[in-house]
Formats: structure tokens, C-alpha cells, sequence
């Protein structure tokens, strides 16, 4: 019957796939998160295994563990140092005087008003000082409860599974490299297995090189921008550079949020201190920093990461990653790349007879 219909049997089979994957949707999540993890963790495990002690040398597992304590202490270490910074500042915004900011920039408040209302983005009537005093009080009410995050946590019990599913499942990966393979393998035909191994083989490669460079790209822009920002006197720099490196996650719209971002926070720790005639100036050093930085990454670091690592043109990049973005949000321009750079592995290995394929993978 499975040699008579093995096409029916395959549309069946991938349905069911399908299936599984929704309904089990966060498990799959887990493992997915738990196997990037590995990947970006295996060569510190493989670095601690050629430590030698005399004849001894340390077991698979104990350097699996190993690597993920360290995982987890600088995880642990981000939030030990950042949280405190973080709650500081939103002391600091808490403590700016609307009534003040808003009679010293009462004339440029009033012309942006009219123009606003010109163009219809707020209704006549409408003040912008009572929309401004509106959405600064709802941040404000955001930054006020700054524990707002232990508070969700302790009211779900899913976080703490779900953190637990991905650690213990990074364990078993770091301890089995080819633990994740193995389980793939078992879903496909086993005339497929050869190709299938290829194609692992492969991702796990580009992948671990594609990872291991954006930790390296954002921690570059971490210190760019917090070592410029510190030289030009910004206060809070550390936070600014910590959540603008970050943002480099998101592949061209991160800078524009980062930077957003930093100008918010910059601005607001000068208004709270009072010095209403350095917004301006404040406000441009930091787009400043953050222009400089971006040129940076764009002319050295993302070269050599998006198109270097992966084996792709940068128009290819970046037309995969509008269009994964036009799909999916921001968490499709965030997996775009790494699905992309699967995407060709696959298809050199089942569909290199196409012409296109073959431009497309011909670096690979």
C-alpha cells in the first residue's frame, strides 16, 4: 500500500507534521531555543574537552554542565548589572516636573500643535500637551513598577517550565552533539539519510559561525555605543549602549528602535535634572553616537557576518529579510537569516538541477 500511493502517503505525512507542530507549538519552541543554544554553546564544550589533567580528561557531560553554568551566569550577570541601572532611571523619569518642561517649551509645543492639527494627527481641541502628558504617564506607570517582571513571572507557573524545558533539553544537546540530528533523521524516508546528514551537517556549520558572529556583532555595538556616549557625558550610557546593541538583533529596524529609544532615555535624565537648554543638544549627540556606530556596523561588521558567514549576497539578505518581515513581524526579520541560510542548504541537496538554485547556492 505505502509503495502503491508513496505520494499520498507523503502529503499525509507532512500534514500530520504540520499538525503536531501546531498543536505542540510550544514544545517545539522549546526545542528549537534549546538547540540554538547548544549550537552557540558547543565550542566551549569542545574547548573543554581537550583540557588534559595528566591521563585524565573531563567528561562529555561535565563539560556540557560546565558551559551551561556559564551560559547561565552571564545571563545572570546582564541582569545583576543591569536591572539596579534600570530601576534608577526610572526613579529619574519619575521625577521630572511636566508643569516645568511643559511652560518651557510652551512656543515650540505650540507650533508642532498647529502643524499636528493641520495634518490631522490630532483632533482640533486636542492639546499636545495633554497627549504628551498622557503617553509620558503611561511610561511612566510602566517604569514605576519596575519589578513588573519578577511580579508576571510569580503569577504563571509556564515561564519557569518553560525555562526549565529549555535548560534541561540544552544539557542533553551540549552532552550529545548529535542528539538534535538524530531525532530529525528519524522523521525522514531512509533513502533520504545521507542527504539529510549533508544537510545537517551543514547548517549546524553556518549556523554556529552565523550565531557566534552576531554575539560578537552585538557586543561590539554594546561597546561602541556606551564608550562614545560615556566620552560625550550621556548619562546612563551603559543602558543606552546595553538596549541599542541589543536592538541589533532585529536586522535594520533594530538601529531605528535603539536609537529611539536611547534619545528617550538620554532626554528624559536631562529634563528630571532640569537642564531644559541641553534637550536639543542632547538629543542630536546621541543620534550622533548612534550614526556612527550603525556606519560601522553596516561597513565592517555586517558584511562580514550576514554575507561572509552565511555565503550570501547582501541583496539577498536583505530581500529575505524584508520579505520574512512583511510576513512575520519582527520576529520573522529576526529568524530570516538562519531560516534563509537552511532554506539553501536544503534546496542545493534536493533541487540542484535548477538553474536558480544553483545561483543561489553556488557559494555553499
Amino acid at each position: 500500500m505505502l509503495k502503491k500511493y508513496p505520494f499520498v502517503f507523503t502529503v499525509l505525512g507532512l500534514a500530520l507534521l504540520i499538525l503536531f507542530i501546531w498543536f505542540f507549538s510550544d514544545i517545539v519552541v522549546y526545542v528549537l531555543v534549546a538547540a540554538v543554544l547548544s549550537v552557540i554553546g558547543q565550542p566551549l564544550v569542545k574547548l573543554i574537552n581537550r583540557v588534559r589533567i595528566g591521563k585524565f580528561s573531563i567528561p562529555q557531560g561535565v563539560s556540557a554542565l560546565i558551559t551551561l553554568v556559564v551560559m547561565l551566569f552571564i545571563v545572570a550577570g546582564f541582569i545583576w548589572f543591569f536591572v539596579p541601572m534600570i530601576t534608577n532611571q526610572a526613579k529619574i523619569i519619575s521625577q521630572i516636573d511636566m508643569g516645568s518642561v511643559m511652560d518651557y517649551f510652551r512656543e515650540p509645543i505650540a507650533n508642532l500643535e498647529n502643524f499636528l492639527i493641520e495634518y490631522d494627527i490630532i483632533h482640533t481641541g486636542e492639546t499636545m500637551q495633554s497627549a504628551l502628558e498622557k503617553q509620558i504617564t503611561s511610561v511612566l506607570s510602566v517604569a514605576t513598577f519596575s519589578n513588573i517582571f519578577s511580579k508576571i513571572v510569580s503569577a504563571t507557573g509556564s515561564f519557569f517550565f518553560g525555562a526549565f524545558s529549555i535548560l534541561f533539553l540544552t544539557f542533553f544537546f551540549l552532552k550529545s552533539e548529535k542528539m538534535f540530528s538524530n531525532f530529525l533523521l528519524l522523521l525522514v524516508p531512509e533513502k533520504y539519510t545521507q542527504a539529510t546528514q549533508h544537510i545537517l551537517m551543514m547548517s549546524n556549520h553556518l549556523l554556529t559561525r552565523y550565531f557566534l558572529g552576531l554575539l560578537t556583532e552585538l557586543v561590539c555595538m554594546v561597546t561602541l555605543l556606551s564608550l562614545g556616549l560615556g566620552i560625550l557625558g550621556i548619562k546612563n550610557a551603559l543602558i543606552i549602549g546595553f538596549f541599542g546593541g541589543l536592538m541589533n538583533i532585529v536586522p535594520y529596524l533594530g538601529p531605528l528602535i535603539g536609537g529611539a529609544v536611547g534619545v528617550f532615555i538620554a532626554v528624559s535624565t536631562t529634563l528630571s535634572l532640569g537642564f531644559y537648554d541641553q534637550v536639543l543638544v542632547t538629543a542630536i549627540m546621541v543620534v550622533g553616537v548612534f550614526a556612527v556606530a550603525n556606519l560601522i556596523d553596516n561597513i565592517l561588521l555586517q558584511p562580514i557576518i550576514y554575507s561572509n558567514v552565511v555565503k550570501a549576497h547582501p541583496v539577498e539578505i536583505f530581500l529575505v529579510i524584508i520579505m520574512a518581515g512583511s510576513l512575520a513581524g519582527i520576529p520573522g526579520m529576526i529568524l530570516a537569516i538562519p531560516g534563509y541560510t537552511v532554506l539553501r542548504i536544503v534546496a542545493k541537496e534536493f533541487l540542484s538541477q535548477m538553474r536558480l538554485v544553483q545561483k543561489l547556492t553556488e557559494n555553499l
